[in-house]
C-alpha cells in the first residue's frame, strides 16, 4: 500500500532536521503499535542509524547496535560497547564533525533492560546538544511509559524534547481516499465497515488491501481465519500496557463494548470501586475517554465512556468475549455473530464518522453529544459555532428512513430554550451520507 497522509508530520520532522544540522535536536514520536510509526519514520529519513530496543541483555543489544552503526556510518569503532549510554556518548561525540539521524525505536524498552540509561542519557544530551549536529529520533508504543518518560517531572528526559508528536490513526477522509483508490467499486456499507473495523490504523488498513478485504464479509472472514492477527491482537498489546492486573482492565473494556458505558453499572457488575482503573485508563493509557453531555458543567456526574480505538471497542465486543469458542477453533460460529449483529453495532461508528467529518470543516467551537438524566432525550450531534450563533442538531441512522426530524425537535426543546438567539438547523443523516 502506497504512503498516505502524514504531510504534516513530515513536514515537522524535516523542519527539525534542518535545525539539527547546527546543534543536536531531539524528537519524539508515539502511537499505538500498528499505527505506523516507523513507515513514517522510513518515510521521513531516507539515510539514517536505526537501532529497535528489543528485549534483551545491554550488552547483547550494544553488540548488535555496533555493527549496525559501522554499516550505516561507514565508520569503525575500536573496542566493544557494553553500555549504551557509553555508545550514545561516542554518537554524540562522532556527530560533532557529521551531521546524521539517529532512530532509537521502542524507546521505553530501557526501563526493563537498565533504568539508568536515562539518566545518563539525559547527561550526554546535555553535554553535548549544543556542539553537536545529531537528529535524534525516539520512538515508542507504549503510551504510559513515553509519557512517564518525557512529560513526568520527576524523570530526566523531562522536557527535553524539541518536537512531540503523537501520531493519530488515518482521517475518515483518508479511508475513503485508499478506498477510492484499491476499490472504486466500494459501498457507502464498504466504507463504514473499513472505519469501524480499523479505526484508520494504517496496518490493518494495509492487512486488508493486501487481501483484497474491502467488503465486510471479506473483512470478517480475513479476521476470523486461523493464526490471524486480529484474535490475539488486544491482548497482545494491551497486556503489556496494563501489565499483572490486565484482567480487571479487560473486564472494564469488555463491559464498556457491550454497553456498559455509567461507572455505577459496571460497579454493580463487577462488585468493586473501579475509580482508579477508570482515571488510569483514561489519563495514563488513553483507552477511555469520558463522555458528558455537551455544555455540562465541569463538575458535572452525567457522564459516559468510550473505548476511544475503533478496534479495541470491536475487539472485546465479538473476539474477547467469545474466547473460549474461539479456543476450540469455531471461528464461523464467532464470525457469524459478528455478521448477525454489525448492523446494530456499527451504528455508533456511524455516528463517530459524521463527528470526525464535522471536525474536519473546521467550522465548529464545540462538538459533542447531548442527553438529560436517565438518558432522556438524546441527541446524537450537537455542532455549535459560538461566533455565528449557530447551532446543528443532527439524528444518525444507519436507515435513512428511521430519522424523524419532528422527534429531533422534540427532543431538542430544553436544550434550545436555553440559547435563545441561535439559529438553530436540524439534519438527519444515514449510511447513504457517507
Amino acid at each position: 500500500m502506497k504512503f498516505y497522509n502524514r504531510e504534516t508530520e513530515l513536514k515537522k520532522l524535516h523542519q527539525i532536521q534542518e535545525l539539527s544540522k547546527t546543534a543536536s535536536k531531539m524528537s519524539i514520536i508515539v502511537g499505538r503499535r500498528r499505527i505506523g510509526k516507523t513507515s513514517l519514520i522510513k518515510k521521513a529519513y531516507e539515510h539514517k542509524v536505526y537501532l529497535f530496543v528489543s528485549k534483551k541483555s545491554e550488552v547483547l543489544l550494544c553488540e548488535e547496535f555496533q555493527y549496525i552503526i559501522e554499516q550505516e556510518l561507514g565508520v569503525k569503532i575500536l573496542g566493544e560497547y557494553s553500555s549504551f549510554a557509553k555508545l550514545f556518548e561516542y554518537l554524540m561525540h562522532l556527530s560533532k564533525e557529521r551531521h546524521f539521524t539517529l532512530v532509537i525505536d521502542e524507546f521505553q524498552e530501557f526501563l526493563s533492560i537498565n533504568k539508568t540509561i536515562y539518566s545518563d542519557l539525559q547527561n550526554i544530551w546535555d553535554s553535548y546538544k549544543d556542539i553537536s549536529k545529531l537528529n535524534l529520533v525516539l520512538s515508542g508504543s507504549i503510551y504510559s511509559l513515553m509519557k512517564k518518560i518525557f512529560e513526568d517531572k520527576k524523570e530526566p528526559l523531562f522536557n527535553r524534547a524539541d518536537l512531540k508528536i503523537h501520531l493519530k490513526p488515518f482521517s475518515v477522509m483518508t479511508l475513503q481516499e485508499i478506498l477510492q483508490d484499491y476499490y472504486p467499486q466500494y459501498t457507502h456499507e464498504d466504507l463504514l465497515s473499513l472505519f469501524t473495523l480499523t479505526g484508520g490504523v494504517a496496518k490493518y488498513v494495509e492487512l486488508f488491501v493486501l487481501f483484497q478485504a474491502f467488503t465486510l464479509e471479506r473483512q470478517l472472514d480475513y479476521i476470523y481465519e486461523e493464526n490471524s492477527l486480529f484474535l490475539e491482537e488486544g491482548k497482545n498489546i494491551l497486556i503489556e500496557e496494563f501489565g499483572k492486573e490486565y484482567t480487571t482492565y479487560f473486564s472494564i473494556l469488555s463491559l464498556i463494548a457491550l454497553g456498559k458505558t455509567a461507572r455505577a453499572d459496571m460497579e454493580s457488575i463487577l462488585q468493586k470501586d473501579i475509580g482508579g482503573y477508570l482515571e488510569r485508563l483514561e489519563k495514563e493509557y488513553s483507552v477511555l475517554k469520558r463522555v458528558k453531555p455537551i455544555f455540562a458543567k465541569e463538575g458535572s456526574r452525567v457522564l459516559k465512556y468510550e473505548i476511544v480505538d475503533n478496534f479495541f471497542s470491536f475487539w472485546f465486543r465479538f473476539i474477547y468475549k467469545y474466547k473460549s469458542t474461539i479456543e476450540i477453533e469455531n471461528y464461523d460460529y464467532v464470525k457469524n455473530i459478528a455478521k448477525r449483529d454489525f448492523s446494530t453495532y456499527s451504528g455508533k461508528f456511524l455516528e463517530k464518522w459524521f463527528v470526525e467529518k464535522l471536525k474536519l470543516t473546521h467550522q465548529y467551537s464545540q462538538i459533542g453529544n447531548y442527553w438529560e438524566k436517565g438518558n432522556k432525550n438524546e441527541i446524537d450531534i450537537v455542532a455549535v459555532n459560538e461566533i455565528e450563533k449557530t447551532m446543528l442538531l443532527v439524528e444518525v441512522k444507519i436507515n435513512p428512513q428511521k430519522i424523524s426530524i419532528q422527534k429531533l425537535q422534540e427532543k431538542s426543546k430544553k436544550l434550545i430554550d436555553k440559547f435563545p438567539h441561535y439559529q438553530v438547523e436540524f439534519r438527519g443523516l444515514s449510511l447513504e451520507d457517507l
